[in-house]
């Protein structure tokens, strides 16, 4: 009896620490706009709830050509996954603990599709410039097996008609049954903390320099929320589209940026989160 009760704790043991070992230790990587970022003096405190951002191969030939994407952090390149990266994650976090009562990391997960099991233990994901995101189909097959496993995915900072089509090719190869279809104001995602029936266009920082709301053509200029569904009603992917919400966080500190923007921005956020949570 002795023997059995001794193997049952070592594997439990074993599952645990194969759960340790799955889920990898933060990473920061070369990034568009920022090198060493300051981390928070917390972020090694661990928490209930991660947010991770979606590293993903991209139109450039990141990360496999070298003269590909961007950055300039340590001479390395950087995808177009890193826009924002990590200034617009630090304070979009320091809003959910605010505003939400989610036990929320201050610091961010970067996470990629790369066959282990590192995604999984992350309930949400962040998607940017998916107008530019180019997916094989062995990775679009595991986001699709993420989203069906209950995960949830958000994509933000893409514009006008030919980011779009960029990124539905992709999204067909994780998705092909399934329509992207606009989001009825009626929907939950919009009411779970906040009535959000009065949504307007979220510029990127480019508003301070061009006075224009949207970006690249006149495609560009009404906004989308939109999404997928999965077969019980519940929204997998959701999708913001001819809007910047990374800069209306990034940038929510700055005086000439709007706060009916960032607010908005940050009210969207929280929805969507807690959607996730609960849905």
């Amino acid at each position: 009896m002795r023997f059995w009760t001794a193997f049952a704790v070592a594997l439990l043991g074993l599952g645990a620490w194969s759960a340790l070992r799955a889920q990898k230790p933060y990473k920061e990587w070369p990034a568009i706009e920022y090198e060493d970022f300051a981390l928070p003096p917390d972020g090694n405190t661990p928490h209930e709830w991660t947010r991770a951002r979606l590293r993903y191969p991209d139109i450039t030939g990141y990360p496999h050509n070298a003269f590909g994407g961007f950055g300039r952090f340590g001479g390395g390149f950087a995808g177009y996954w890193t826009m924002d990266y990590p200034r617009s994650d630090r304070h979009l976090l320091e809003g959910v603990r605010r505003l939400t009562r989610i036990d929320a990391r201050s610091l961010e997960q970067v996470t990629e599709l790369d066959h282990t099991d590192d995604i999984y233990n992350w309930p949400m994901l962040y998607g940017v410039e998916v107008g530019h995101w180019d997916l094989p189909q062995d990775q679009a097959d595991q986001l699709r097996d993420f989203l069906m496993r209950g995960g949830f995915l958000m994509v933000d900072d893409f514009h006008a008609n030919r980011e779009w089509a960029t990124f539905i090719e992709s999204l067909e190869r994780v998705l092909p049954n399934r329509p992207v279809v606009d989001i009825p104001n009626g929907d939950a995602i919009f009411h779970t903390i906040y009535d959000l029936d009065d949504r307007v266009q979220i510029p990127g920082e480019q508003y301070l320099h061009s006075g224009k709301t949207y970006e690249k053509d006149e495609s560009g200029k009404p906004e989308h929320w939109r999404a997928v569904y999965d077969d019980k009603g519940r929204i997998i992917v959701a999708i913001c589209h001819n809007m910047d919400l990374g800069d209306a966080w990034e940038w929510s500190d700055d005086p000439r940026y709007s706060e009916k923007w960032a607010g908005l921005a940050y009210r969207i956020a929280m929805n969507y989160f807690v959607y996730d949570l609960t849905h």
